[in-house]
């Protein structure tokens, strides 16, 4: 992995202390979409007995119940580690989550699982004008509240108090109806036939990819402004009951016992987490209690030595920490050992200097959270996220009761895990995260595919969801900000990862903000097309070795981009160059003879192609068979300043904005010219492609060629592009 030191250059990381193999393999999947590997090195200490690990158990000695709540022993791992206070739990019951049923039993092996048809609380929506779209976030809205320094953007002094109902009555009663539902593609402002492609994309990957299935069931869900246009689910949610780490098979449950998939299936949401911390530690930037550029230090006083005393509260949340990724807090005896095993570790690369994902950044957050102030975890996020926004599917450590409706993950022995502890299903799956009593900042909360969608829109509309404000916008657009403009390729808000194609696919742009979860879980919001995507699938069931990459997270991520119809400015059809990983086309105008230096092409384009991946070329030729790049300019149809392309080509994100291009003929007066559009897509990731419309090339006057013209536009030669009026 390359990265960069203060002063610009480069320099290789190296690892101190490897990091476990689901750690590397996480890696992987970050920068290739390739397979995973095995997971962390066996445990050297005791072992758990082999077999289904019970669900009524915090794995720590607690007791859980079943719904009532009468039996419960409080969870007192995240405060033994950070010194919090210990309060009740205000989670408002542990029963199953609401609108579920018990008619799960099936077969389920290749099977969708059909809507529920219920509203999820939404009920449908009226709107039929086809835009989809709400409130929305301004990408430019920064306001007065942040201060640019040195390309980071910082907190301007405290905000008020983020949590709760907007403070104005009137925007409360503006803001009470303005809350997800489900509705049609039309309403949501979506192209029917490519969205039902996203549940096609998702269920072919129940197949085997190459030799085993990528999971044994999922759950999709897409959505533009308040409207949910698709949900469903497909496969099991529980389907083998045990793995074979030498023979690499499976054994399943019996048909009979096997549960299917449903829309309300609750995930192990693993690194999903993350986000989650992060919120909540910039709803504590808002209240003045923590400063994004203070040293961890002024809150953890034990975090320091070896340098740890330079990091900054901005480089927990954006892992440039320079601590490694991980360390093995489930070999430790005791809260004791966990403690000082996390105050031993030294930055690995001054801190600043690099990018590396780490949990051990979100475990430290989650210290300095419940540090200051005084509530775990777990309360804080019921308190501070959840309970205000009626996520009531979403907590960490959920009851006995909720296992019949949540997805089993995986059977853990050694050595692919660092625990023996059987089929995990109904306790979180991460080694660490279970050592730490099932509370962490890292992994451990558990989630419905609805109740993710409820963050995305919520952060979509500047923090606030049904006359619920939890951030402020200001606050938010830190979160779609890229603090990370040293790191190339690793660009990422607070707590949010930014333009990752690896698993965005089609979906990603300098502004598309999300996450994934080892478990199988991603999480997509754009702001340039107020959408998001949520794909939540069981991808270590039954073992994390079967995984194979993000390959399914792109794919319905491609699919769900093309949903989103590109519209013309005179609403008819325009050139469209497709979005097939490493597919090429041309589109070729006739020979034509400028009489003057006067002559120019002008068109109308559209482009989002990947850098570095995919480009959209200009270019000439006197033959037709040799050709050379054809310098041209674009400007925004809203106004701006021209852009000069010299080489002829352009890539990356246009903005999603229609451009006006220019390209002089001057070197082609009095001889013949051949024009033509060319797009190449050599990677294995895609934009959302190109469009070209209006073609026209005049001198003065005089009107040499114009697609307006049936005559002229019949001459054009298309080989991979296609008319397209969306």
């Amino acid at each position: 992995m390359e990265a960069r030191t203060g002063d610009g250059t480069a320099h290789r990381v190296r690892a101190a202390e490897a990091p476990p193999d689901h750690v590397r393999a996480a890696a992987r999947d970050r920068r290739d979409g390739s397979a995973a590997a095995s997971g962390p090195p066996a445990a050297d200490g005791r072992a758990a007995p082999a077999g289904i690990a019970a669900s009524g158990s915090d794995g720590n000695g607690d007791s859980r119940v079943d719904g009532d709540g009468t039996a419960r022993r409080h969870r007192i791992a995240s405060a033994a580690l950070s010194g919090a206070h210990v309060g009740n739990h205000r989670h408002g019951g542990g029963g199953p989550p609401r609108g579920v049923t018990d008619s799960r039993t099936t077969a389920c092996a290749e099977e969708a699982v059909p809507a529920a048809g219920g509203n999820g609380g939404g009920g449908q929506d009226d709107d039929s004008s086809g835009s989809g779209t709400g409130v929305g976030l301004s990408r430019r809205r920064l306001g007065g509240r942040l201060l640019a320094l040195g390309g980071v953007l910082l907190l301007h002094g405290a905000l008020p108090g983020a949590a709760g109902a907007a403070g104005n009555p009137a925007e409360r009663r503006a803001l009470q109806g303005l809350r997800l539902r489900y509705g049609s593609a039309r309403q949501a402002g979506l192209l029917e036939r490519h969205l039902e492609q996203v549940a096609e994309e998702a269920r072919r990957f129940l197949d085997p990819s190459p030799l085993h299935p990528y999971y044994a069931g999922a759950v999709v869900l897409a959505g533009r402004g308040r409207t949910i246009a698709l949900h469903r689910a497909m496969g099991c949610a529980v389907r083998y009951e045990d793995y074979d780490g030498r023979t690499d098979l499976a054994r399943e449950f019996p048909a009979a016992q096997r549960i299917a998939m449903a829309e309300d299936t609750v995930f192990d949401l693993a690194s999903l987490t993350k986000l989650f911390t992060s919120l909540l530690a910039v709803q504590q930037m808002e209240r003045g209690r923590l400063e994004l550029e203070a040293p961890v230090d002024r809150y953890l006083p034990e975090f320091t030595g070896g340098g740890k005393e330079l990091i900054t509260v901005r480089q927990l949340l954006t892992h440039t920490s320079g601590l490694r990724s991980w360390a093995p807090f489930y070999k430790e005896p005791d809260r004791a050992g966990q403690l000082r095993l996390l105050w031993s570790v030294r930055p690995q690369e001054p801190p600043g200097s690099v990018y590396r994902y780490s949990d051990l950044n979100l475990i430290t957050l989650q210290l300095l959270l419940e540090r200051i102030t005084g509530h775990t975890l777990d309360l804080l996020l019921h308190d501070e996220i959840t309970g205000p926004l009626g996520m009531h599917r979403t907590r960490y450590n959920p009851p006995l009761s909720w296992r019949r409706v949540t997805a089993a993950t995986e059977v853990q022995r050694p050595p692919w895990s660092g625990l023996d502890r059987g089929l995990v299903w109904g306790r979180v799956h991460d080694e660490n995260a279970h050592a730490l009593g099932g509370v962490a900042g890292h992994a451990g909360i558990f989630g419905t595919a609805w109740d993710l969608a409820v963050l995305a829109r919520t952060l979509l509309d500047g923090g606030i969801h049904a006359g619920k404000r939890i951030l402020r916008p200001a606050s938010v657009e830190l979160l779609f900000t890229d603090f990370n403009t040293a790191f190339p390729g690793d660009d990422h808000g607070l707590g949010f990862e930014l333009y990752q194609h690896w698993y965005m696919g089609a979906m990603a742009t300098p502004h598309s903000a999300g996450h994934t979860g080892f478990t199988g879980t991603s999480l997509v919001l754009d702001p340039s097309t107020d959408s998001f995507l949520v794909l939540l699938g069981n991808s270590v069931h039954p073992v994390r070795t079967w995984r194979a990459g993000s390959a399914p997270r792109v794919a319905v991520g491609n699919r769900f981009a093309r949903a989103v119809p590109v519209r013309t400015r005179h609403g008819g059809a325009a050139w469209f160059s497709g979005m097939e990983p490493g597919a090429s086309g041309t589109l070729t105008l006739p020979p034509l003879t400028p009489a003057t230096a006067e002559a120019r092409l002008r068109c109308a384009v559209w482009w989002d192609t990947v850098p570095g991946e995919g480009a959209f070329h200009l270019e000439a030729s006197a033959d037709g068979t040799v050709w050379e790049p054809l310098p041209f300019s674009t400007v925004r149809t809203t106004g701006g300043s021209p852009e000069q392309w010299p080489q002829g080509r352009a890539d990356g994100w246009s903005g999603r904005i229609w451009h006006r291009l220019e390209a002089p003929l001057t070197a082609w007066a009095g001889r013949p010219v051949h024009l033509r559009f060319r797009h190449a897509a050599t990677g294995r990731h895609v934009g959302r492609g190109v469009y070209v419309d209006v073609v026209r090339v005049a001198e003065r006057a005089r009107l040499l060629f114009s697609e307006d013209r049936p005559t002229d536009a019949s001459t054009v030669r298309a080989v991979g592009w296609t008319r397209s009026a969306d």
